[in-house]
């Protein structure tokens, strides 16, 4: 990466992170910030939107602090998918919309009847705003001078480079991220996109290690951080981890899967050599949809809301708990809770995941915390490995992120496919390592991967049920 610091901006659904690295690829200091829920009207209404300006007063907080530990040459802005902000006049024309913000039916069916077929985007239709064009028609219908004049379309890892920066910028990994604005066959924009002139408005095209600019003023005077710092393109997080994986020579040019683990769990696989996926032939009913991979090169995908449903079912907020010292209680109630049948049966966040239509219900839900807990990874697990067989996973998987860490969930999912190896590194800051590989691909790994070891525990019965009732409950929705 050559001299001096790097900080790597993260903006999780979430969870945002900064962290500060040094040539070697060793992280020095990291600094983290839930994120709320942040209300605006828009067009009469109150809508959930992207706190903007909460997470730009932390970041220029933890910058400052940074600032006073090292030489910073560069940012690299990382952030989750389905969400963009729209620019005029050098500021916000709007709030960027929260994904989760709910659309009304008359503004959703305007819409679907606009979309292009999934063969071509790898988009599928997706509840409330998870889709961006859907954001982009409602926040039409809501602020109708949104994107009028000079106004540009920036990703949000993008609105955070422009922001830092003062240069507009777009990257492919967040336009191919089920935005239905891109198609990854040809790498340019989708006809939906051109029809309602959207395209015109998307900011220049960049590779996502580009250095498109330096600090702006206004940000050397805030931070103390030097006027030469360069600002970096940037990319969606979940390609991200899986520029991370690819650093280790166990997944490099292999067959293999990279499960990242957050809010979202997303399977990303990457076909071996000679390899060839059909992607029109994925699933569209069930959350499958195509990535694109920094390279523009499209990457067969499959998620559920796990991070999200396992907090609701367990009522532990992950993102400020260590769930790590409670994993050996866990692991020695697994055996109890299979032989009880005790599980969970999906979805409890509708419209998403591998079984979108599935209700949500408890079956011998056990009473103490552990047993409850383990419960849920096991149902984590379950849902995790419909997922990779939807996206037809071989050979290894690499499960990285905070739930990498949860032993319970990684084992079960290991018993579970004894086909694969399952492998995690001991690391839980992949996607800033991802991004770093950004300016060095060559650029060691932080930590050696680790082999999971299945459980000492046949699943082969309680899985068999778990399939059965899912597969019932499916069909009766």
């Amino acid at each position: 990466m050559g001299e001096g610091l790097s900080v790597v901006l993260d903006l999780g659904k979430t969870l945002s992170k900064l962290s500060l690295w040094d040539a070697s690829g060793a992280m020095l200091a990291r600094r983290t910030r839930p994120n709320g829920q942040v209300e605006a009207v828009l067009g009469g209404e109150a809508i959930r939107v992207l706190d903007t300006a909460g997470i730009e007063a932390w970041v220029e907080e933890v910058l400052r602090e940074f600032a006073g530990l090292g030489r910073v040459m560069r940012i690299i802005p990382v952030g989750h998918g389905a969400a963009a902000a729209v620019v005029r006049d050098g500021a916000l024309a709007a709030p960027p919309l929260d994904y989760e913000q709910p659309i009304p039916a008359a503004c959703v069916a305007a819409y679907l009847a606009q979309r292009d077929p999934f063969a071509r985007t790898g988009s599928p239709a997706l509840p409330d705003g998870l889709n961006l064009g859907a954001q982009l028609h409602y926040l039409e219908t809501l602020v109708p001078e949104a994107l009028a004049g000079d106004a540009l379309i920036l990703p949000w890892p993008q609105y955070w480079a422009w922001r830092l920066s003062g240069v507009a910028a777009s990257e492919v990994t967040s336009l191919g991220c089920h935005s239905d604005l891109w198609c990854p066959a040809t790498g340019e924009p989708s006809a939906l996109a051109v029809r309602r002139g959207w395209a015109d408005r998307l900011a220049p095209l960049h590779s996502a290690g580009d250095a498109i600019g330096t600090l702006d003023a206004e940000w050397v005077r805030r931070t103390g951080l030097p006027e030469d710092v360069a600002v970096h393109c940037g990319l969606h997080d979940s390609n991200a981890a899986l520029l991370a994986a690819r650093g280790f020579a166990a997944i490099a040019e292999q067959e293999a899967t990279v499960l990242s683990t957050g809010t979202w769990f997303v399977a990303m696989r990457t076909p071996g050599k000679g390899m060839r996926v059909d992607l029109a032939a994925l699933p569209e009913a069930r959350d499958c949809l195509v990535n694109v991979d920094v390279h523009g090169m499209p990457i067969p995908s499959a998620r559920f809301m796990g991070g999200r449903e396992i907090e609701l079912l367990t009522g532990i907020d992950t993102r400020r708990i260590d769930i790590n010292p409670d994993q050996p209680a866990i692991i020695a109630a697994l055996p109890g809770v299979v032989a009880s049948g005790a599980m969970v049966l999906p979805t409890l966040t509708p419209g998403v995941g591998p079984f979108p239509g599935g209700a949500t219900r408890w079956i011998n839900r056990p009473a103490e915390s552990i047993e409850l807990r383990a419960a849920v990874c096991l149902y984590a697990a379950m849902v995790a490995d419909a997922m990779l067989d939807l996206i037809g996973t071989r050979e290894r998987i690499l499960v990285e992120g905070r739930f990498g860490e949860a032993q319970a969930f990684v084992r079960t999912l290991a018993t579970l496919r004894p086909d694969l190896r399952v492998l995690v590194s001991n690391q839980h800051n992949d996607v800033s390592y991802g991004a770093l590989r950004l300016v060095d691909p060559m650029l060691a790994p932080p930590s050696e991967l680790v082999q999971v070891e299945p459980l000492d525990c046949d699943l082969t019965a309680y899985a068999a049920r778990w399939r059965t009732l899912v597969a019932g409950s499916s069909e009766a929705a």
